[in-house]
């Protein structure tokens, strides 16, 4: 029986090149080959420092006594106590409550509706069709939302349009813009004009990333149109729509002010009080002083960073990639 011998990996001849090691560039090399582009995100990193950084560090004085007329170190630190008395004030709750119902309709109706306007969008096959489409959806993102709520109050308000149409039936005038029970669908449809392109955009340029190839496979297999979309389309943006997904837990208690507070006077402070507005009256025009309105803020960040960590732990459980990566 012939012994068993282990062969050499042949030698590279004379004409291929040998493969070469990686040389590993030191930082001072990286820094002279990439000053570019480093060049380049200075704007960027000064408006963080500036707009964001540099104000997240006055985040101090939620626990100090803090009044901007004496010297910032005079300033006597007094641990919780604004948190305490933020918990303990009577509007905190039914701000925070309606701030949380507000939030969880913007995401449990808003956010599938800019998913299912995508889709459409991309069904679409006449090109001047989607762009006109996109275009009109697109458009009100850009509006402020004292130009959302005039166009409401003008289309839906008592003497809207709408309201002088039905008048001329013989009807009565719409009670729709200031009746509070009904201020959670209006909400909605506000969103929904104003937001849900802004979303649906994101979602297209996701599905413009699948490869069409794909469709055509699964069409030459008999696959059906909604079979296609369950198992190609849906698959190919859903880490998209987790990563948007854990970026709107994470800022759930960031429901805006002004839409709340223009429309505050027509169904009543008790519906449209929410925890910016709430911070507003208490806060800024109130006599708690700023250090309480910090305390209210730091509130919201640090719910919403524990709900982003949360959400994102439950993405890798779940095998997508989330806002990080696991190291």
């Amino acid at each position: 029986m012939a012994a068993l011998q282990t062969s050499a990996p042949p030698a590279p001849s004379r004409g291929q090149a040998r493969p070469r090691a990686k040389n590993k560039r030191t930082l001072g090399q990286r820094l002279r080959h990439d000053w570019p582009l480093l060049l380049l995100t200075l704007p960027a990193l000064a408006q963080l420092a500036v707009f964001f950084y540099w104000p997240s560090a006055w985040n101090i004085i939620a626990f100090m006594d803090y009044s901007p007329h004496r010297p910032f170190w005079e300033n006597p630190f007094v641990g919780f106590a604004w948190f305490e008395r933020l918990f303990a004030n009577p509007y905190f709750m039914p701000a925070l409550l309606n701030t949380l119902k507000y939030a969880f309709a913007n995401l449990l109706f808003l956010f599938p509706l800019s998913i299912v306007l995508a889709l459409v969008m991309h069904s679409v096959i006449s090109t001047k069709i989607r762009s006109a489409f996109q275009s009109v959806v697109y458009l009100p993102y850009f509006f402020s939302w004292v130009l959302v709520v005039t166009v409401f109050v003008q289309t839906l308000g008592s003497d809207g349009l709408v309201s002088n149409w039905i008048l001329g039936f013989g009807g009565e005038r719409l009670t729709f813009m200031s009746d509070p029970d009904s201020f959670l669908f209006l909400a909605w449809l506000q969103w929904a004009w104003k937001d849900a392109g802004w979303g649906m955009i994101i979602f297209l340029a996701a599905l413009a990333s699948i490869n069409p190839s794909l469709y055509e496979a699964a069409a030459v297999d008999g696959a059906s149109r909604w079979r296609r979309m369950w198992h190609i389309t849906l698959p190919g943006i859903r880490p998209v729509i987790v990563l948007l997904l854990i970026l709107h837990i994470g800022g759930i208690l960031n429901v805006g002010f002004e839409q709340y507070q223009l429309q505050r006077n027509a169904v009543g402070y008790q519906t449209t009080e929410v925890l910016d507005t709430f911070v507003y009256y208490r806060s800024v025009i109130g006599t708690e002083g700023p250090s309480f309105g910090t305390a209210a803020g730091l509130f919201k960040g640090v719910i919403g960073l524990v709900l982003v960590l949360i959400a994102n732990n439950v993405a890798h459980r779940l095998g997508e990639q989330g806002i990080y990566q696991k190291s």
